[in-house]
Formats: C-alpha cells, sequence, structure tokens
C-alpha cells in the first residue's frame, strides 16, 4: 500500500515535470504546481481511467472468464434477456450516441 502511494506522488512529480517542461513551449500554457499535477492526475484517471480496472490489469482475465462461465451456465432465454438489459442500459447512457 505504501508503494501504491509512493508511485502516485511519484507519477504526480512526473505529470508536473513533463507539463511545464513541454506545455508552455508548445502552446502556452501557464506552468502548474505539483499539487495541480495532481489534481490533473486524478481527473485524467477519474476521465479516462475509472477506478474499477475492469477488463485490464492483473485480474481482468479472471472476470472475463467469470462472466464467461456465467453465460454459459444461462439458458438461451436468459442470456438474451441478459442482453437485452444490457442494450437498454447503454441506449440510456448519457454517453451513448444518439444518430
Amino acid at each position: 500500500m505504501v508503494a501504491v502511494i509512493a508511485m502516485f506522488f511519484l507519477i504526480s512529480a512526473v505529470v508536473m515535470w513533463l507539463w511545464n517542461a513541454l506545455l508552455p513551449e508548445i502552446i502556452g500554457v501557464k506552468s502548474i504546481t505539483y499539487w495541480q499535477a495532481m489534481g490533473i492526475l486524478v481527473l485524467s484517471k477519474i476521465l479516462f481511467g475509472g477506478f474499477k480496472g475492469g477488463g485490464k490489469g492483473k485480474f481482468g482475465h479472471c472476470r472475463q472468464k467469470e462472466w464467461k462461465n456465467r453465460m454459459e451456465n444461462m439458458s438461451s432465454e436468459e442470456q438474451e434477456k441478459f442482453r437485452q438489459k444490457l442494450k437498454e442500459r447503454f441506449e440510456n447512457s448519457p454517453f451513448c450516441r444518439k444518430n
């Protein structure tokens, strides 16, 4: 746990260094502080990475196997009902593109 926290602080420093070394010169933005870099890191994790780790990383493969086993153990009627629920959930999502 301590290593994870230390890594987070180290990555925040790297974000600050890269931002301040590159972006003011390239696109003319202001330099940022360490705490702003940490905020950018957290914000990017929320927007692009999430906090669940779903499907990726160390345990993603286990989750895939678990879902595959669940689907195989369902009847075709249950599978269709499950697919329909997923479809409804994603159609009503604010992130779903509506043509």
